[in-house]
């Protein structure tokens, strides 16, 4: 269960308030607060708080203490100039905060994104839940032959089965030996008053990178969507994607014109070197050209020949 009765209950009473407010809000965002979105088998990510929507972009952008140009076109106009000039400012602007659940070898990629205010559960004062993460079976996949940090093809049958088996038996004894170390008296089991409990910052060790934590995330616009399109990319790691791609929507409730230009210039879009713009003006002239006379090494000819879908 991603949710903790004790996390239901405080959702509840959270989406139960209501606050009058001279900030703009946006709507669609709104009846998306604090309820938890799942992800993987036990992860979810909510939004919590946020700041901003597209018009404080525009306004942001103009200086001005109104809502910024009037018709509605000439904003979404705007977004897109500053979008597609990587003016990045007026982005910045608007912020949102974010509660993730996630296992702990997620954590630490999206952590490399180092443009964001944390706060991560402690183990050193709490104790985890018994959550891990298994993949699914069309998720367990052998190393991938040209890439080190990619998947190539799928296990199956009696190999794919030994490796759900070892996951979980390693994380069930992982778990096991955590409880037993900390005498806590969880899951059922008394607490040992002969002896005490090892330290929680040092029984934390013994756990594995597939056991859930959780923090709060806050982030500005810009650099979220810098966050977006490197892990909602299908070359990111399934893992983090299927989170990333939940927060897409987020992103498309919250500032609807700005996920349209993000969408359209650097979801969708693709960008040239000078040697790339080079072969292309050559291949629009109907000039052929090869790689070895175009500058480009064999990897980036290939990069730009799947960018141009020439593969």
């Amino acid at each position: 269960m991603p949710l903790s009765p004790d996390q239901i209950a405080e959702i509840s009473a959270a989406r139960a308030q209501e606050s009058a407010t001279l900030r703009p809000t946006v709507a669609e965002l709104e009846a998306m607060l604090f309820t938890a979105i799942p992800v993987l088998d036990h992860g979810f990510v909510r939004v919590i708080d946020y700041m901003g929507n597209d018009a404080a972009i525009v306004q942001a952008a103009r200086v001005s203490y109104g809502r910024g140009t009037k018709k509605v076109s000439e904003d979404r106009g705007l977004i897109r100039y500053l979008m597609r000039h990587r003016h990045s400012t007026p982005f910045e602007m608007c912020e949102i905060k974010f509660h993730v659940k996630l296992p702990i070898f997620v954590a630490r990629q999206w952590i490399r994104h180092r443009t964001a205010n944390v706060n991560e559960i402690s183990a050193r004062y709490s104790i985890l839940d018994k959550e891990y993460y298994i993949p699914a079976p069309e998720q367990l996949a052998a190393q991938a032959v040209n890439n080190r940090q990619g998947r190539g093809a799928v296990l199956e049958g009696a190999e794919a089965a030994q490796v759900l088996a070892m996951l979980r038996a390693d994380a069930e004894a992982c778990y096991a030996h955590y409880e037993e170390m900390l005498n806590e008296g969880e899951a059922g089991a008394p607490k040992d008053p002969a002896r005490d409990g090892l330290a929680r910052e040092l029984a934390r060790m013994n756990l594995t990178l597939n056991t859930y934590t959780q923090w709060y995330w806050k982030i500005d616009l810009h650099n979220l969507m810098h966050f977006l399109s490197l892990r909602a990319d299908a070359h990111a790691q399934y893992e983090i994607r299927v989170y990333a791609e939940e927060m897409l929507k987020v992103l498309a409730a919250w500032v609807p014109a700005t996920y349209e230009a993000f969408r359209d210039y650097r979801l969708g879009g693709a960008s040239f070197s000078a040697k790339d713009l080079d072969v292309v003006k050559a291949l629009i002239a109907g000039k052929p050209v090869a790689q070895e006379e175009s500058g480009l090494s064999k990897r980036e000819w290939a990069e730009l020949m799947d960018r141009l879908g020439r593969c």
